[in-house]
């Protein structure tokens, strides 16, 4: 089970700002915890943050969480002062009508509230509408151009501004649960393998720009400097415990019920193999998905880095994705950790990773 030094930890990553192309932040608390335990703690070019177990073993598993979460960015700033806004990833703009904002401004963070034409001032006609990045923008308070450019510049990033919460029944919730908690993930695995390890080599990396990562993002980079030759990336995916979801589409994912490993589409059979049979043998709970094409997350990339990699995803299920208030169990994170630690301790120099 979690204990508290790792749910603090895991707090403290949740509630530092880190959008695509920002992650800096939240990639330092990310490396400072490393060093209390990896052999080597480093950082590349984009962005990417790697903690290495066993160095001198073999062969070499990457566990991959992407650390970025969507945000916005400052894309103008008018006479008034008023900020207008891009996003950074994929928005439904309806849930930032009415958020406050957290921006990484140049000399430390500005707070803006999102503001929209209240509805009273709204034609009939336009108030079943759905809002647009466009009909808003954020006052940062100040009384014009000069004020608000003393304290933002376009191109500074932000992110809505809350904190983790605890719920009930060991569940947190946060803004940031997509996919900073991959990397938490990635981390504790990596914590519980080098208490217990095995003869492979693991390195965990906190990859970058997953959200944006059309090419690949951080991930690409990392995979093909980390030359794995077998990789498990964690990652989110859709609860489907909740109203107004289809089973039938989406599949089995419950909060508490344990990760979800995924068949098919980019996933290797044996890397899968090794997951199923780690669960299996430790009595995890988890479920199964299944994905014809490509998966939406840093195992697309990865895969295909070098001469191939033999790439396994596991999931955990969350609710209200893209939301400020992003929902999973700590019994997911805990049992995820657990599988992806015992995993890495099965593999060895006669592991074959040819598809077969």
């Amino acid at each position: 089970m979690l204990d508290a030094s790792a749910i603090t930890f895991l707090k403290r990553l949740l509630d530092t700002p880190g959008p695509s192309g920002y992650e800096g932040p939240a990639a330092a608390v990310w490396r400072e915890e490393a060093k209390g335990f990896a052999a080597e703690v480093h950082a590349d070019v984009a962005g990417n943050s790697m903690a290495v177990v066993n160095p001198n073993g073999g062969p070499t598993i990457m566990l991959a969480g992407h650390i970025d979460e969507i945000g916005v960015i400052v894309t103008h700033i008018d006479d008034e002062g008023y900020v207008h806004i891009g996003p950074i990833g994929g928005w439904d703009p309806q849930v930032l009508v009415a958020q406050r904002i957290r921006f990484l401004g140049r000399a430390g963070e500005v707070l803006g509230a999102v503001g929209k034409k209240p509805i009273h001032l709204m034609k009939p006609e336009d108030r079943e509408k759905a809002a647009k990045m466009t009909d808003l923008w954020v006052d940062i308070g100040a009384s014009s151009k000069a004020e608000a450019a003393a304290l933002l510049s376009v191109g500074d990033a932000g992110v809505i501004d809350s904190r983790t919460v605890d719920f009930p029944n060991r569940r947190i919730v946060s803004r940031s649960i997509d996919d900073r908690i991959g990397a938490f993930v990635v981390l504790e695995a990596l914590r519980r393998y080098a208490a217990d390890p095995g003869e492979a080599r693991v390195v965990a990396v906190a990859t970058t720009q997953e959200e944006i990562g059309y090419q690949g993002g951080g991930a690409r980079v990392a995979g093909e400097r980390v030359d794995p030759a077998m990789a498990i990336v964690v990652d989110v995916t859709f609860a489907t415990d909740h109203p107004g979801l289809e089973k039938k589409e989406l599949g089995e994912a419950h909060i508490g019920g344990g990760p979800v490993l995924t068949r098919g589409s980019v996933v290797s059979p044996v890397a899968f193999g090794i997951l199923r049979d780690a669960a299996e043998s430790l009595a995890i709970p988890h479920t199964l998905r299944a994905e014809g094409r490509q998966t939406f997350t840093d195992a697309d990339a990865i895969h295909l880095a070098r001469h191939g990699v033999a790439t396994a995803l596991v999931s955990v299920p969350n609710r209200y994705m893209h939301s400020p208030n992003e929902l999973v169990s700590l019994d997911d994170l805990d049992h995820a950790a657990t599988l992806i630690a015992a995993a890495c301790r099965s593999v060895t120099a006669r592991t074959d990773f040819t598809a077969r």
